[in-house]
Protein backbone atom coordinates (compact mmCIF):
# COMPACT_ATOMS: atom_id res chain seq x y z
CA UNK A 1 0.00 0.00 0.00
CA UNK A 2 1.52 3.83 -0.87
CA UNK A 3 1.19 6.08 1.79
CA UNK A 4 -0.12 9.60 0.35
CA UNK A 5 1.91 11.87 1.70
CA UNK A 6 0.57 15.51 3.34
CA UNK A 7 0.76 18.40 2.24
CA UNK A 8 2.03 21.25 5.09
CA UNK A 9 -1.82 22.99 4.53
CA UNK A 10 -3.44 19.78 4.76
CA UNK A 11 -1.88 18.66 7.83
CA UNK A 12 -2.56 22.05 9.35
CA UNK A 13 -6.32 22.03 8.33
CA UNK A 14 -5.98 18.75 10.13
CA UNK A 15 -4.71 19.89 13.11
CA UNK A 16 -7.46 22.92 13.68
CA UNK A 17 -10.76 22.00 15.82
CA UNK A 18 -14.17 21.59 14.45
CA UNK A 19 -14.88 25.21 14.98
CA UNK A 20 -11.58 26.52 13.89
CA UNK A 21 -11.54 24.44 10.61
CA UNK A 22 -14.99 26.33 10.05
CA UNK A 23 -13.85 29.48 10.70
CA UNK A 24 -10.71 28.81 7.88
CA UNK A 25 -13.06 27.50 5.30
CA UNK A 26 -15.20 30.34 5.75
CA UNK A 27 -12.28 32.43 5.51
CA UNK A 28 -10.45 30.50 2.43
CA UNK A 29 -13.61 30.96 0.29
CA UNK A 30 -13.82 34.97 0.58
CA UNK A 31 -10.08 34.57 -0.57
CA UNK A 32 -11.06 32.73 -3.70
CA UNK A 33 -13.25 35.09 -4.58
CA UNK A 34 -11.62 38.06 -4.04
CA UNK A 35 -9.06 36.42 -6.26
CA UNK A 36 -11.29 35.64 -8.71
CA UNK A 37 -12.49 39.29 -9.07
CA UNK A 38 -8.77 39.92 -8.92
CA UNK A 39 -8.07 37.69 -11.58
CA UNK A 40 -10.96 38.91 -14.13
CA UNK A 41 -10.53 42.28 -13.66
CA UNK A 42 -6.69 41.80 -14.43
CA UNK A 43 -6.87 39.66 -17.13
CA UNK A 44 -9.67 42.78 -18.72
CA UNK A 45 -7.35 45.41 -17.07
CA UNK A 46 -10.65 47.25 -15.93
CA UNK A 47 -10.42 49.48 -12.98
CA UNK A 48 -12.89 48.97 -10.26
CA UNK A 49 -14.57 52.25 -11.38
CA UNK A 50 -14.80 50.92 -14.63
CA UNK A 51 -16.38 47.99 -13.33
CA UNK A 52 -19.01 49.12 -11.11
CA UNK A 53 -20.16 51.28 -13.95
CA UNK A 54 -20.34 48.25 -15.88
CA UNK A 55 -21.88 46.18 -12.87
CA UNK A 56 -24.81 49.19 -12.09
CA UNK A 57 -23.04 49.30 -8.42
CA UNK A 58 -20.97 51.53 -6.18
CA UNK A 59 -17.44 51.40 -6.65
CA UNK A 60 -17.33 51.13 -3.04
CA UNK A 61 -18.80 47.64 -3.48
CA UNK A 62 -16.67 46.51 -5.96
CA UNK A 63 -13.43 47.83 -4.02
CA UNK A 64 -14.99 45.66 -0.69
CA UNK A 65 -15.31 42.66 -2.68
CA UNK A 66 -12.07 42.84 -4.45
CA UNK A 67 -10.29 43.68 -1.38
CA UNK A 68 -11.76 40.99 1.02
CA UNK A 69 -12.82 43.73 3.26
CA UNK A 70 -17.06 43.24 2.75
CA UNK A 71 -17.23 39.85 4.45
CA UNK A 72 -21.36 39.81 4.20
CA UNK A 73 -22.57 41.11 0.40
CA UNK A 74 -25.82 40.40 -1.59
CA UNK A 75 -26.04 37.49 -4.17
CA UNK A 76 -27.77 40.26 -6.88
CA UNK A 77 -24.47 42.65 -6.46
CA UNK A 78 -22.37 39.57 -6.62
CA UNK A 79 -23.73 38.21 -10.02
CA UNK A 80 -24.13 42.05 -11.14
CA UNK A 81 -20.63 42.53 -10.88
CA UNK A 82 -19.84 38.41 -12.94
CA UNK A 83 -22.63 40.32 -15.66
CA UNK A 84 -19.89 43.34 -15.56
CA UNK A 85 -16.91 41.36 -15.90
CA UNK A 86 -18.96 39.27 -19.45
CA UNK A 87 -19.97 35.94 -17.09
CA UNK A 88 -22.83 34.76 -18.40
CA UNK A 89 -23.12 31.34 -16.39
CA UNK A 90 -21.87 29.78 -13.15
CA UNK A 91 -21.67 25.66 -13.38
CA UNK A 92 -22.85 24.32 -10.23
CA UNK A 93 -21.80 20.83 -9.27
CA UNK A 94 -24.75 18.90 -7.75
CA UNK A 95 -24.61 15.27 -7.20
CA UNK A 96 -21.51 15.29 -9.23
CA UNK A 97 -23.31 16.38 -12.15
CA UNK A 98 -22.11 20.43 -13.26
CA UNK A 99 -25.69 22.29 -13.80
CA UNK A 100 -25.45 25.72 -16.01
CA UNK A 101 -26.94 28.68 -14.11
CA UNK A 102 -27.49 31.20 -16.85
CA UNK A 103 -26.88 34.74 -14.70
CA UNK A 104 -26.78 36.76 -17.53
CA UNK A 105 -30.63 38.10 -17.58
CA UNK A 106 -31.30 37.83 -13.98
CA UNK A 107 -28.90 40.42 -12.39
CA UNK A 108 -28.95 42.89 -14.96
CA UNK A 109 -27.99 46.68 -14.55
CA UNK A 110 -30.46 48.96 -13.10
Amino acid sequence: MIKKIKSTSDEFVESLSSKERNIFFEEYKELLLSELLLAAMERDDISVRKLAKLAGVSPTVVQAMRSGIKKDFSMKSFFKILNGLGCKKLMVELNGQLIPLDISHSFKKE
